[in-house]
C-alpha cells in the first residue's frame, strides 16, 4: 500500500456514552485523529465474497497506524458526511505499519 493510494480523508472519532441533565444517555462523538485513507467500498469481487462473516460490512478502510491510539471496534469513522461504524480491525501482515478495517454505514434514523 502506498501512500500515493490514500487519498481520502477520514476521522476517527470516540462515541463515549455521555448523561445529559435529565439523566438521558446519548451517544458523544469525540475526535480521536486525522488521517488518510484507502477506501474500498462493497461490490462483488471475490475477495469481499471471502468477507462473507462481515456481511453488514459495507466499506474497507486502510490507513497507517497513528502512534499511541488503539483503533477499536467501538469507534466510528467520518469519511465526508457518511459514519461509519467499525466492525473489525486488523493489523496488515502483522507488521505494525498499516490498519485495516471493514465498517458498515450508519444510516440516520427518519
Amino acid at each position: 500500500m502506498s501512500y500515493g493510494k490514500m487519498t481520502e480523508r477520514i476521522i476517527l472519532l470516540a462515541a463515549p456514552p455521555t448523561k445529559d441533565a435529565e439523566g438521558f444517555t446519548t451517544k458523544g462523538k469525540h475526535i480521536l485523529a486525522a488521517a488518510r485513507a484507502y477506501k474500498e467500498d462493497r461490490h462483488g469481487n471475490t475477495a469481499w465474497k471471502n468477507r462473507a462473516a462481515f456481511s453488514k460490512a459495507t466499506a474497507l478502510f486502510r490507513f497507517r497506524v497513528i502512534p499511541g491510539l488503539t483503533v477499536t471496534t467501538a469507534m466510528l469513522i467520518l469519511h465526508g458526511c457518511d459514519y461509519y461504524n467499525i466492525l473489525s480491525v486488523e493489523d496488515v501482515k502483522g507488521r505494525g505499519m498499516y490498519i485495516e478495517t471493514l465498517a458498515e454505514k450508519v444510516v440516520p434514523n427518519g
